[in-house]
C-alpha cells in the first residue's frame, strides 16, 4: 500500500492533452513546422516544454520565448479549472487527509497553481515540483526525487517504493520507475502497449483507483 501519492499534471490531474497539443500546434505552425496530433503523441507527449520545442524545432535562440508563449496561451484557455474533472476532484479529496500528496510536472508553476486554485485543490498537495524546480525533465527522475525529499519532511523514513505515481505518458512512467517508485499509468493519452513499463494501467483517476492504491 502507498504511503504517499504523486501525480503528473498535464493529461493526468488535468484532462488537457488536447489543449496542450492545440497550443503547441499553433506555435509550431507559426514557426514553419506544423505538427499533427499523432506526431505530438508519438514524439513529444510527456516531455518538458523546452525538450518539446527543441525536439520539434531544433536548437534555436528563441526557445525560451516559445515556451513563455506556450504557458501564456495555456493559462488563457484552462485557468478556470474546468480541465480537472469532478471525478478527479473527488478522488483527490478522498485521500488528501490520509496520505501526503504531490505533483511532479514538466509544466511551469505559473500555469499549474491557477488551475489547482480554481479547482479547489491547491491546499491538498504537500509538494508541487515543476519545470522551474529541475534541470532535467522527464524521463529523467530528478523531479520525482525532488518530490521524495520534500515528502520526507513529513515522513522521514519514506522509501521510494512506498510512493505511488500516477502518470499518462512513456516519459512519465520511465521517470517514476527510474526514481524507484511504483507507477500507475492512465490509458487515455497513449495506447496501453506504450505504457507497458508501468506497474498497473488504469482507465481514469477516480475514487475506486485511489482507494485501491492507499
Amino acid at each position: 500500500m502507498a504511503r504517499a501519492l504523486l501525480f503528473d499534471f498535464n493529461g493526468t490531474l488535468s484532462d488537457d492533452e488536447d489543449v496542450m497539443y492545440g497550443v503547441f500546434a499553433e506555435l509550431f505552425a507559426q514557426a514553419g513546422r506544423p505538427m499533427s496530433q499523432q506526431e505530438y503523441l508519438d514524439h513529444v507527449a510527456g516531455l518538458a516544454d523546452e525538450a518539446i520545442v527543441r525536439t520539434w524545432l531544433g536548437d534555436r535562440p528563441d526557445v525560451d520565448e516559445i515556451v513563455a508563449r506556450r504557458v501564456a496561451l495555456y493559462r488563457e484557455r484552462v485557468s478556470d479549472g474546468t480541465t480537472v474533472t469532478r471525478a478527479v476532484r473527488d478522488a483527490v479529496r478522498e485521500v488528501a487527509g490520509e496520505l501526503p500528496l504531490g505533483i511532479v510536472s514538466g509544466a511551469a508553476r505559473s500555469e499549474i497553481l491557477p488551475v489547482l486554485q480554481a479547482a479547489g485543490l491547491l491546499d491538498a498537495f504537500h509538494v508541487v515540483v515543476t519545470s522551474d524546480d529541475v534541470v532535467r525533465g522527464k524521463p529523467h527522475p530528478e523531479g520525482y526525487l525532488a518530490a521524495l525529499r520534500s515528502l520526507r519532511e513529513v515522513l522521514p523514513d519514506l522509501d521510494p517504493a512506498d510512493v505511488t505515481v500516477i502518470e499518462d505518458t512513456e516519459a512519465g512512467v520511465r521517470s517514476a520507475k527510474a526514481a524507484g517508485m511504483r507507477c500507475v499509468a492512465l490509458s487515455r493519452t497513449l495506447p496501453r502497449d506504450r505504457l507497458a513499463d508501468a506497474d498497473e494501467i488504469a482507465d481514469a483517476i477516480d475514487r475506486c483507483l485511489v482507494r485501491r492504491i492507499r
